[in-house]
């Protein structure tokens, strides 16, 4: 994040990931903590939700931003593609 340009759609884009990104992992945790079989589905199910908007402000941000980014945009939407499909 600290690497795109410094705009309002930048700005506001990278919050969103920020907060879906993070909230994968701690649904995650909040799913091996669960105390019934259901909590633990809901948890992975919201961890699942999550990793797929985080590829959703991924490809948002790759298309406002240069080619510079491309490669980068690209790990990090195979990766979070691949939590989702682990979820």
């Amino acid at each position: 994040m600290k690497k795109l340009p410094k705009t309002i759609s930048n700005s506001e884009d990278g919050k969103q990931l920020v907060k879906s990104s993070g909230s994968v992992g701690a649904n995650y945790i909040e799913a091996n903590e669960a105390l019934s079989k259901k909590d633990f589905n809901y948890r992975i199910k919201i961890s699942r939700k999550e990793s797929k908007e985080s590829v959703f402000w991924l490809k948002i941000i790759k298309a406002t931003n240069s080619t510079e980014f491309e490669k980068l945009n690209a790990v990090l939407i195979q990766e979070a593609d691949e939590l989702k499909k682990i979820f």
